[in-house]
């Protein structure tokens, strides 16, 4: 089961993830993001996983992508905190640099 549930003001943009972010539903978030995201406003864009139960490698990797494009991500249980914090944490910049919240790096 997966669920996306697109809440839309004029100062946020919220999207509430229901369920397992994993196979071909990494590609539909990817692409209800893009959809939402085209026009000309940019509103903050918080992604709300609370209701999240797994998320495969894919899905952490667009989760990553996510939030380097300036999304927060929320999250509640041991689980999905632990994929929040790997996600926004450590990234690897094509340098093969690893890069930290603080934008520190270090070579691997």
């Amino acid at each position: 089961m997966f669920r996306v549930t697109v809440h839309d003001d004029a100062a946020s943009l919220r999207f509430q993830i229901e369920g397992r972010l994993a196979g071909p539903w990494v590609q539909e978030l990817h692409n209800c993001w893009q959809s939402t995201l085209t026009g000309d406003h940019s509103p903050a864009v918080c992604v709300d996983l609370t209701g999240a139960t797994f998320v495969d490698d894919a899905g952490k990797s667009l989760l990553a992508q996510l939030h380097r494009a300036g999304a927060t991500l929320m999250a509640s249980g041991v689980l999905m905190r632990a994929v929040v914090e790997q996600v926004t944490q450590e990234a690897v910049a094509p340098e093969g640099i690893w890069r930290t919240k603080d934008g520190k790096g270090q070579d691997r």
